[in-house]
């Protein structure tokens, strides 16, 4: 989503929900250890993205939001010491085919390739207008930018790399969820196709054997359009070729955005390395994370993390080792960022977390300053050294203070 947290911006509306005790079992020990934290300043960076180049450095992107801001070429930034300096990447400019304002998606493929998607966002209609990707064959030295939609409403874009090489994009627009695809490393993209009728792009996710799965969510076009029937995933088993609807376990609440309780966007999915697809939502004050074995058809579940006030807005990724990370913001105590690692050497899921992470980022509301996620996730990445990665959105603006916190985890009982 685009302007976010239209919805959060009143403490009592979010403390609200009311939703069954817990067991006990279901919160893992903290046991990651915070390394360090470098707080960045330079623009707004909203919905932030994280990668890594095969050097090792670090790639963060993420939009600023200005009320009345021209075509500008997206926001990039690299640090080659671990995340402890960062400097801004020349993406080219609009000129080149670089505009961007809003929503960001970012990877980096096994042959080092980057790719950069991004959006448009016009704040006086509160409408997309287009998507746009770049793309990096020299460590995010030099960019090639095309565009892949132009209409109005497009909304939240997703990129990720298949297991054959093939890059792939998502979007959707109010009238349907959309999907392309490279099958030379970005040069070109293939008509999109629709996936799905309605529903928003809420995740993308790429597995082992050229599997895809699109969550497919109710609220769609920047939060303009709700159709609560579009609640379920969308599976391919081969990169994309064709599609199959499969239905997700839990019990989720849809509605407007300004009365959503939790609130929702990304509801995160992931592939691990044995096949495995995993699921992660909100019930309120209770994380849960379900598997499939057998791409979506069926599910088992099991309780990940809670908090005495609620559990909201959860990411989900693999680790690049067969496991996954995962992030959500917890809203006792002040709200704050928790990051985890999911190991699946076992067979079964076993969770370490990391301690809470008091991200700096403000909002006022009727004269009171409150946290502001600023986005409806935080990436997590594990890094080649085996640390772990989160970053969130700095933005204070008392102090005119504008940015990134990097925050680097070390791995903890691993």
């Amino acid at each position: 989503m685009t302007d976010t947290l239209r919805y959060l911006t009143s403490t009592l509306a979010v403390l609200a929900v009311s939703v069954a005790p817990m067991p006990a079992n279901a919160q893992p020990t903290p046991s990651m250890d915070i390394k360090h934290v470098t707080h960045f300043e330079d623009i707004q960076t909203r919905e932030p993205m994280l990668a890594e180049l095969p050097d090792g450095a670090l790639l963060v992107a993420g939009f600023p939001r200005y009320p009345h801001e021209p075509a500008r070429a997206p926001s990039l930034w690299r640090s080659t010491d671990g995340g402890k300096a960062w400097q801004r990447v020349d993406v080219g400019t609009p000129a080149d085919g670089a505009i961007g304002n809003s929503d960001v998606d970012l990877i980096v493929a096994p042959d080092g390739t980057v790719y950069f998607v991004t959006m448009g966002f016009n704040r006086t209609t509160r409408e997309g207008t287009h998507i746009a990707i770049g793309v990096s064959r020299d460590g995010a030295k030099t960019w090639r930018w095309q565009q892949l939609a132009g209409n109005a409403r497009v909304d939240r874009p997703w990129v990720v790399v298949a297991s054959d090489g093939g890059v792939h994009v998502i979007w959707n627009d109010g009238a349907g969820v959309y999907h392309t695809r490279s099958k030379d490393r970005g040069a070109s993209f293939g008509e999109a196709v629709r996936v799905s009728d309605k529903g928003g792009s809420s995740h993308f996710a790429a597995g082992p054997d050229g599997r895809l799965a699109i969550r497919v969510t109710p609220i769609s076009a920047s939060g303009n359009q709700l159709d609560k029937a579009y609640d379920f995933l969308m599976v391919s088993n081969d990169s994309g070729d064709s599609w199959r609807r499969r239905a997700l376990p839990g019990e989720r609440e849809w509605a407007e955005l300004e009365t959503a309780n939790p609130p929702r966007w990304v509801e995160p999915v992931a592939w691990a390395g044995d096949g495995s697809l995993f699921y992660l939502w909100s019930e309120g004050r209770q994380l849960y994370l379900a598997r499939s074995r057998d791409g979506g058809a069926s599910w088992a579940q099991q309780p990940f993390a809670s908090d005495e006030a609620m559990c909201f807005f959860p990411w989900l990724g693999t680790d690049g080792q067969g496991g996954l990370v995962a992030s959500w913001f917890a809203f006792s105590d002040g709200m704050s960022v928790r990051a985890a690692h999911v190991q699946l050497r076992s067979g079964e899921p076993v969770i370490t977390q990391s301690p809470p992470l008091q991200f700096e980022s403000w909002m006022e509301r009727e004269g009171k300053w409150m946290r502001d996620t600023a986005g409806e996730y935080v990436p997590v990445a594990r890094l080649s050294d085996g640390d772990f990665a989160v970053v969130t959105p700095l933005q204070d603006p008392r102090d005119d203070r504008m940015g990134f916190s990097f925050w680097r985890l070390g791995a903890g009982q691993d």
